[in-house]
């Protein structure tokens, strides 16, 4: 920071001194000051006080302390010590949330700071730890969550690192009640679900109990976060649900170059990371993980079921559930699903790659962006496309790119036949759909990216659904939705409204909607706008 940086934000804060070895943020606790060190070193260690001690990062004055958790309200994962003796400037979390949004110049220092710090903890492998078997499902369900949320975690595979035993003999648990969750040596799950995770390490519980929202936003991709943004800062009273991790599939692309108001490019994580700053500054309320089960309309509101067994009201509901990628229906695929069949192309898929050959199928945006980042992971990256042209469906940019890559073969006219493998991808049969021809493809890993399947079993018999299952908005809801429905209310359907009043959809998940971040976005902050006229019509209506 800079000195007038730092100036400024004294005013809002306190100096004190800090000793050799004193601890100014704990390991496991959350942490409610931003420090920045004004004399002095700060040594950020893991495993503090253990044998297993290890010196991240020392940062000296003019440098601040702490990652994207201290804005989360997350506890810290890592332990910031005070190495050689200074002073420190401490300013409460909550003020500094205030004054960074004040000036965008800090802002986006601490920001861009912030996540290359997590980037960095992730990388490392520091946080808690999973074991658990590579073929068991609830381990890749623990593994996906923490990497779909970026939580800096390790991975120990019960089959082949040496460390498992060992782990299993001190906190005596049997092979078979894998996985658990490690976390400081001293705490211990037994196959947490992904709630129990995500208390653990104070990720924000759901917020429903004795209170009815304005907004009631069901998802948390480019749709919904762009919803509750709106929402929230034009004064209404908002809620976020996400059930797995914010972000939705856009999250979970390595690089997005088309995305507007950035030149460079942006990561979906941080583009995801950004808006969830955002959603906070606004104050909107944001629950992870909660699984929407049922949506049930009442006289004057709407109210969603989870999994859990708890229920969020709202006036309106706005649904931005997405879609997720459709599964390959050929022999084989079942059986390596989450060991060699991925559905996204992040960090922690391209970990399970390292140096193996891997297939990825799909002719869109989203396949070219996999192919890209995992061809900087692997040394092969096969691109099997059903067309004849890549660029078909596919942004100029990414073909561009693609053709030019030295680890990436493009295979036109040809479609996957079957996978080969027991327990783990060994090849893909393959066939020319212009010849007939069939043969086999070395790849230990598919990545898939081709359809679209909406997210909306939990909302069939509740609102009117396309042939696909898409949600139809507009007039098509309309169409298909007694005629006294709009009567009663004096109005038709409105542009992104469902089949009921007062719902609308945003997003990937509505019928006929255009699969790309800007529109998504677009979406979401048309939503809100669509809410105010519901929900001022409805007080005109009932006025009347």
């Amino acid at each position: 920071m800079t000195a007038e940086q730092i100036a400024w934000l004294a005013d809002d804060g306190d100096r004190y001194a800090v000793d050799s070895g004193q601890v100014l943020i704990r390991e496991g606790e959350r942490c409610e000051e931003f420090f920045v060190i004004l004399s002095g070193s700060i040594a950020i260690v893991e495993h503090y006080g253990t044998p297993e001690e290890q010196v991240l990062r020392v940062h000296g004055p003019g440098r601040f302390l702490g990652e994207l958790g201290l804005l989360h309200g997350q506890v810290a994962f890592y332990t910031a010590v005070g190495r050689d003796p200074g002073e420190v400037l401490a300013v409460p979390v909550d003020r500094l949330r205030a004054l960074v949004a004040q000036d965008p110049v800090l802002g986006d220092l601490v920001l861009r700071a912030y996540i290359g710090r997590r980037a960095l903890l992730v990388g490392l492998g520091a946080g808690f730890r999973i074991l658990g078997s590579r073929y068991s499902p609830d381990t890749r369900r623990l593994r996906e969550f923490a990497a779909r949320n970026r939580l800096p975690h390790r991975w120990i595979d019960l089959e082949t690192d040496e460390e498992a035993e060992a782990l299993l003999r001190r906190f005596c648990v049997a092979p078979e009640e894998t996985p658990i969750v490690i976390w400081q040596e001293q705490q211990l799950l037994r196959n947490p679900s992904n709630a129990e995770l995500a208390r653990l390490i104070g990720l924000p519980a759901p917020p429903f109990e004795g209170s009815r929202s304005d907004l009631l936003i069901i998802g948390s991709g480019p749709a919904g976060l762009a919803a509750g943004v709106h929402g929230a800062s034009e004064g209404l009273h908002t809620t976020l649900v996400e059930a797995v991790a914010t972000g939705g599939q856009a999250g979970t692309s390595s690089r997005i170059d088309n995305c507007f108001g950035f030149p460079s490019g942006i990561s979906g994580a941080e583009l995801a990371e950004r808006a969830v700053l955002q959603v906070h500054k606004f104050s909107a309320r944001l629950s992870v993980p909660a699984e929407a089960i049922a949506l049930k309309s009442h006289e004057d509101h709407y109210a969603v079921a989870f999994a859990d067994g708890s229920v969020a009201t709202g006036r309106t509901v706005v649904l931005a559930t997405g879609a997720r990628y459709r599964r390959l229906d050929v022999p084989g695929i079942d059986r390596l699903e989450g060991t060699s069949v991925y559905y996204a192309a992040t960090a922690y898929e391209a970990q399970q790659c390292r140096a193996d050959p891997v297939a990825v199928v799909g002719g869109g945006n989203s396949a070219g962006q996999a192919v890209l980042f995992l061809a900087h992971h692997v040394p092969r990256v096969h691109l099997v496309v059903r067309g004849g042209d890549l660029g078909a469906h596919m942004s100029r940019y990414l073909v561009d790119q693609i053709e030019r890559h030295p680890r990436v073969e493009v295979r036109l006219h040809t479609e996957v036949e079957e996978a080969v493998g027991d327990r783990v991808l060994e090849a893909l049969v393959v066939r020319d759909n212009r010849t007939g021809q069939r043969y086999e493809l070395d790849a230990r890993a598919l990545f898939s990216f081709i359809g679209a399947e909406p997210c909306t079993g939990w909302l069939a018999g509740s609102l009117a659904l396309d042939a696909r299952g898409f949600v139809l908005i507009g007039a098509e809801a309309q169409a298909d939705t007694a005629p006294a429905v709009w009567e009663s209310r004096g109005r038709n359907c409105l542009l992104l409204e469902t089949s009921l009043p007062g719902v609308f959809a945003a997003g990937d998940v509505r019928s006929g909607s255009v699969k790309r971040v800007a529109s998504a976005v677009g979406e979401g902050a048309m939503a809100v706008q669509l809410v105010h006229e519901h929900l001022g019509h409805t007080a005109t209506a009932g006025t009347g």
